[in-house]
């Protein structure tokens, strides 16, 4: 069907939400408006749905939503037995999340199956965490991450809790496309799915025992542990305000202070458009009411509460945001000492990291004993893989699981990264070196002062819409077409993971190894239009290193801005 017959169709047949009605009618007129919001379907991958909240196709809305439920309500029934079909839910504070949470679950209800819900906004980990708890043959999380306000997205996960594999997100994508958006889909309106006995509620006691295993992870024994330091927390208006604070005032520390303006939910996000930990205007509030109060620690968690970064007081009286690679070794060092001191390290160590996170960490866990496991970029990965232990009976194996972007797990509990897990073990750690007299950022240095200097960064390039998408798979021809070097680095090694590699799957990414030991890695973001290059760079001092990124990354820019 052409473009302007299904906007067309969509004007007649959209009519249950009136923003879209409105919507749809401001298109009149707009060729370029039409074609953005329907010249494709929104794409379900491993990482389910993810789009700009709007009218049309190629967005997110009850409709794609509805097909997208349908489409995994026929997989669910294809693939377990009645007795076996039950959903669990959670949503974040994103726009519309709390209507596509109930839209699904009425989508779900009226194809029979049971499901379970959050009663309230929840993280995604302790949707992970509910699907297994709960026996759910899938689990959905309505979240959109840490993108801007304009997105929200809709994720898969497993009866294992981990996110769907790529087999399950085809079976699923294939039954999705057998669908018509408005003739196909089975509708029950939420109250009457939850009148008719097939939607329940999930109970407080889950929470309660999600927190339990939370705090089970710690590793400080009786060793002494600080807890009076001032902390600054902020869930970024999303949904770690009650488990993360719940779980740092049962652990003893309750010098903490919320930011204020983004403590309550709020899909708006109204005073950090791009509610991300990773960059630093997310934090900058935070680092206000740090300032502010000279508190020694701020933490921040993003919208689903499954990333968070920090940032620590340095000798100046300002305060550094630490990278989720520093925070990352910072843990590692931290759990493999602890562990080694309380005689607690299991007997083949694992830990386990993306092949874009920092090469350093392989290092510090060497130096332990601990054997490193590299998968592709995704926590999902991270996640199959700790089930492969659990299913080798080794489940007790896996000690830490982090990602550069600002992913961490320490237990077996859940199948995700989760920054609820990451804001205890982050504080515990904290408190430990406090009470010895040390700083994070000390004790950072001493890490780079054994194992070598090492300096990681990330570059995003964002392409929109149709002509986005075609530049990023030009950019990335022109990278597969480099040889000999990129700027002045010399290609050592170029790893292309589309032909499948190191027993990966195969994915649409290129690593560069250059002879310097300095690496270069490029994909695609599956989840936002955006094109993500990291950058590794080993030198002999931070000076150095930052002119040898500079130069790296003008070589990058050039290859980019000429495909």
């Amino acid at each position: 069907m052409q473009i302007e017959e299904t906007y067309k169709r969509w004007c007649s047949q959209a009519t249950l939400d009136p923003d879209l009605t409105a919507e749809l009618k401001e298109m009149a007129g707009n060729p370029a408006a039409i074609e953005d919001a329907f010249y494709r379907e929104l794409e379900f991958g491993t990482g389910g749905l993810r789009g700009i909240i709007g009218a049309g196709t190629n967005r997110m809305n009850i409709y794609t939503v509805g097909k997208a439920s349908q489409g995994l309500a026929n997989y669910v029934a294809a693939s377990f037995p009645p007795q076996a079909r039950r959903i669990a839910i959670s949503y974040d504070s994103r726009i519309k999340s709390d209507l596509f949470s109930k839209v699904a679950a009425g989508v779900f209800a009226a194809n029979g199956i049971e499901v379970m819900i959050y009663p309230q906004l929840m993280p995604t980990p302790c949707l992970s965490y509910a699907v297994r708890k709960l026996q759910c043959a899938v689990g959905v999380m309505v979240t959109a991450s840490h993108n801007s306000s304009r997105y929200n997205g809709y994720k898969v996960y497993g009866a294992d809790g981990c996110q769907i594999t790529s087999e399950a997100a085809k079976k699923i994508l294939g039954e999705i496309n057998r669908l018509d958006v408005f003739d196909d889909v089975k509708i029950m309106a939420y109250e009457d799915g939850v009148s008719a006995g097939r939607i329940h509620q999930i109970g407080e006691d889950v929470l309660t025992d999600f927190i339990s295993e939370v705090m089970a992870q710690s590793v400080l024994g009786d060793a002494p542990a600080d807890r009076t330091a001032a902390i600054i927390y902020s869930p970024l208006n999303g949904t770690g305000r009650v488990p993360v604070l719940k779980t740092l005032y049962e652990a003893g520390y309750s010098n903490i202070t919320v930011v204020a303006e983004q403590e309550m939910p709020d899909g708006h996000f109204p005073t950090c458009p791009y509610p991300n930990p990773e960059i630093r205007e997310a934090m900058e509030l935070g680092i206000t009411y740090a300032e502010r109060s000279q508190a020694d620690l701020l933490m921040a968690t993003d919208p689903d509460c499954d990333r968070i970064g920090i940032a620590v007081r340095n000798d100046e009286g300002g305060y550094t945001l630490l990278s989720a690679n520093e925070t990352g070794m910072l843990l590692l060092d931290y759990i493999c000492q602890r562990r080694q001191a309380m005689g607690t390290m299991p007997q083949d160590p694992v830990f386990m990291k993306t092949i874009v996170t920092i090469d350093m960490a392989e290092r510090i866990a060497a130096h332990y004993g601990v054997r490193t496991v590299n998968v592709l970029t995704g926590f999902k990965y991270i996640g199959e893989q700790i089930g492969l232990l659990e299913k080798a009976g080794r489940q007790d194996s896996f000690i830490l699981g982090f990602e550069e972007s600002y992913g961490y797990l320490t237990g077996t509990y859940v199948r995700d990264k989760d920054a609820v897990n990451g804001a205890f073990m982050i504080a515990e750690m904290f408190a430990y070196y406090r009470a010895k007299g040390i700083g994070l950022l000390q004790r950072l240095q001493e890490l780079y002062a054994e194992y070598g200097m090492c300096l990681n960064t990330l570059h995003s390039y964002q392409f929109e819409g149709s002509a986005g998408f075609e530049k990023m798979q030009r950019i990335m021809t022109a990278f597969r077409e480099c040889s000999g070097k990129i700027g002045s680095f010399e290609i050592a090694e170029a790893l292309d993971y589309s032909k499948g590699l190191d027993n990966l799957p195969r994915s649409n990414v290129l690593k560069f190894k250059f002879s310097d030991n300095c690496s270069l890695v490029v994909r695609p973001s599956g989840t936002e239009p955006k094109l993500k290059c990291y950058l590794s760079i080993a030198a002999k001092d931070q000076a150095s290193a930052e002119l040898a990124e500079n130069a790296l990354h003008l070589a990058v820019s050039d290859i980019i801005e000429t495909a």
